[in-house]
């Protein structure tokens, strides 16, 4: 085995986590498209055992990645593009639509979706994704208002350009306040700072 498959393998249990709470896989969700035990990705996930690449590469197909993009392999200066029929778009619930517009890599630490809003609609509905992680830092442009933003129950107006950034680990959510629907963009970056 190369240096560089051996020192990537112990360090993939980050980036299968990292992969696959960003699909919104639980373990038994990733054990079931991978065929890997839930209690083995657990123990990878963890760093308590490096998978032999057999086992990285179910791992790998179950995140719908090849082996050596798991391994971080193949990223030479790649460029990710994201096309337009190629979104992840989430149904959202009660007037609320969400596209992720950024590809699902391992390790990636930031996520940009956009959002759009019927009026009376709101974020932070059944559907919706979860409560972001510990230390996530959100910042949304609003591309067509007005919206309002909650945080902690605080309400902060905001209208078309406006930007925003919070911590986005408290409760929060966007309300559209207008006739129209409304539209933003959205950023969230992982543990930028301690909880």
């Amino acid at each position: 085995m190369s240096a560089t498959i051996e020192s990537a393998v112990p360090a993939v249990g980050v980036r299968v986590k990292a992969l696959r709470e960003a699909m919104g896989l639980s373990l038994r969700d990733l054990a079931e498209r991978s065929g890997v035990s839930a209690p083995m990705l657990s123990q990878v996930e963890r760093g308590e055992t490096s998978p032999t690449l057999a086992v990285a590469a179910r791992i790998a197909a179950g995140l719908e990645l090849s082996l050596s993009q798991l391994l971080r392999l193949d990223e030479s200066g790649q460029v990710s593009v994201v096309r337009v029929r190629d979104r992840r778009r989430g149904g959202g619930s009660g007037g609320h639509r969400y596209e992720i517009l950024t590809p699902p890599l391992p390790g990636q630490r930031a996520e940009l979706s956009r959002h759009t809003l019927a009026p009376g609609a709101s974020t932070g509905g059944p559907s919706d994704p979860p409560m972001h992680e510990p230390g996530a830092r959100e910042t949304a442009l609003v591309e067509a208002g007005p919206v309002v933003l909650v945080v902690d129950d605080q309400r902060h107006e905001l209208k078309t350009g406006d930007c925003v950034t919070f911590d986005a680990d408290l409760p929060h959510h966007f309300e559209n306040t207008g006739k129209e629907d409304a539209a933003l963009l959205a950023v969230v970056s992982a543990g930028l700072r301690r909880s």
